[in-house]
């Protein structure tokens, strides 16, 4: 089976585009959450969200921009495209984001893989250490673990011995991919990357394929149309922040 990972869309639409026209053949896709906030298209990446498949896990921007949770504790900037987000979203979108399922999800076609977006031990939790991917590793309820939340492509592999930190690599800006073969023993916890809003130094958008029967996860960073999505923001009146990072992976 040849699973699709899409996580922390936010709402930018050129970039989830450039992720489904670079995406190789694939079974089933799998949303891990924070499919708006930040970003000017709430309303048509969701739309386009629904269409890809049904498997989803709420991430904590969704729930604020639902209007489940407090935005106070977010910072002014993620705040701030919460509230509009919210005052954005249609009837439908907005009932939608509510009954998003808090994960960790799976399918019934993998039994040893399960869904997150912040970690198996907490919807909002950053796994950005080694050392609190293994505590959040020990409370997982299979041996691999899709999540989102950082921003940041890459993998933790955690055995008895030894905490493995995995960052893809490439050879070329423009689009590109780079495989990771799933060694038996230990805890995988995998993080496909930022659609929308990477945060790890590059700006092309990021998605994972699964592959359960090879044993195998190949990472992807394809460009899109970053110019437009900053026009967008802009224009919406969001912070300029939200813009200008998009060009940095920052």
């Amino acid at each position: 089976m040849r699973v699709l990972f899409l996580s922390d869309i936010h709402g930018n639409l050129e970039a989830l585009e450039a992720c489904l026209a670079a995406a190789p053949a694939h079974d089933v896709v799998v949303n891990l959450g924070d499919t708006v906030g930040y970003g000017a298209n709430p309303n048509e990446v969701i739309a386009r969200a629904r269409e890809l498949g049904n498997t989803f896990v709420r991430g904590n921007h969704d729930r604020a921009c639902a209007g489940l949770t407090d935005v106070r504790g977010f910072n002014y900037i993620a705040a701030a495209a919460a509230i509009w987000t919210n005052r954005q979203l249609t009837p439908d979108n907005l009932e939608w984001l509510k009954n998003l399922p808090h994960g960790p999800v799976s399918l019934p076609e993998l039994p040893n893989v399960q869904m997150v977006h912040g970690s198996p031990r907490d919807e909002d939790e950053y796994l950005l250490l080694p050392d609190d991917a293994a505590a959040s590793a020990a409370l997982a309820r299979a041996p691999i673990t899709f999540f989102g939340h950082t921003h940041m492509q890459g993998c933790f592999r955690i055995t008895e011995k030894q905490q493995i930190t995995v960052h893809p690599k490439y050879s070329d800006q423009g689009a590109d991919h780079w495989a990771l073969a799933l060694e038996n023993g230990g805890v995988y916890l995998i993080n496909p990357g930022s659609v929308g809003q990477p945060r790890d130094g590059d700006w092309r958008a990021a998605f994972a394929i699964y592959d359960s029967e090879a044993k195998k996860v190949t990472y992807y960073r394809v460009p899109y149309d970053v110019e437009t999505a900053q026009k967008k923001i802009l224009e919406a009146n969001l912070p300029e922040r939200l813009a200008s990072r998009l060009q940095f992976g920052r």
